[in-house]
């Protein structure tokens, strides 16, 4: 049982809320009991450690039965300590410690996607977050995260995945030069998502391969990223609404690839 919140493992663990120690370490926290349980679930030999307070093991116990199967050491404390470790003021009982699941674009690119979507300049954390988790839901067959981009590892990040970022892969660290060049030499199309778009979505070939590109929250994608893109897409408004935030307007230009992908089968 850890009952120290000082104690020297309690406080390397709440460093890994900072990116300097997440990118030194190579390591990042899933915290709360719906993150826990993907990663036991889809990752289980990337939890280095696991921590539970009494009250949330008997609240979870399909979850630690799950850890105990999948051979996941789990470590009791107190309430106490896992609020030091925590990045969020209302921590769930459950925190694990998990290597950074980082792949690499070339390793996405040989197994042939269809579907990718590429964050250019995203840098809100519930943004990143929830894009992935639209990715996940639509059967993207991986997220690129560019080095202009949140770091797609931050808690904050994590949590907005609901699990999803353990459910497929994620490429992070390259500029958008590097992505662009290596998409169109695996013969993948690039589709801007942007209001500036002269195409309407859906009147744009989705059938083949191809990755969405999603610029800024506040700002969009600039004019020379778009340019260097096959095609600008722009998602139509038929209400009055002046727009659609960035998570929105990804996850219909998702699930309209997806269904475009499923009704070509």
């Amino acid at each position: 049982m850890l009952t120290n919140p000082r104690a020297d493992r309690v406080r390397s663990v709440a460093a890994l809320s900072r990116r300097s120690t997440r990118e030194r370490t190579g390591l990042f926290l899933a915290e709360g009991p719906q993150s826990v349980r993907e990663a036991i679930r889809f990752a289980p030999g990337e939890i280095r450690d696991l921590y539970v307070t009494a009250e949330a093991a008997t609240r979870h116990t399909g979850i630690l039965a799950e850890a105990t199967a999948a051979g996941v050491a789990v470590q009791e404390c107190t309430p106490e300590v896992l609020a030091a470790m925590c990045d969020t003021a209302a921590p769930q009982g459950l925190l694990a410690v998990c290597r950074v699941l980082n792949t690499s674009l070339a390793t996405v690119l040989a197994s042939r996607p269809r579907l990718l979507v590429v964050l250019a300049h995203v840098r809100d954390p519930g943004n990143a977050g929830t894009v992935l988790r639209g990715a996940d839901a639509a059967g993207a067959d991986a997220v690129i995260v560019s080095s202009a981009s949140v770091d797609v590892w931050s808690p904050k990040v994590v949590r907005s995945t609901a699990g999803s970022i353990f459910h497929l892969p994620v490429v992070a660290g390259l500029t958008m030069p590097e992505i662009l060049v290596q998409l169109r030499a695996a013969g993948i199309a690039t589709l801007a998502a942007d209001g500036a778009g002269h195409r309407l979505l859906p009147d744009v070939d989705l059938d083949r391969p191809h990755a969405w590109v999603m610029g800024n929250e506040a700002w969009g994608l600039p004019e020379d990223l778009r340019a260097q893109c096959d095609d600008v897409v722009r998602v139509p408004i038929f209400g009055h609404a002046e727009s659609l935030n960035l998570a929105m307007a990804a996850t219909v230009c998702l699930y309209a690839s997806a269904l475009a992908h499923r009704s070509a089968k």
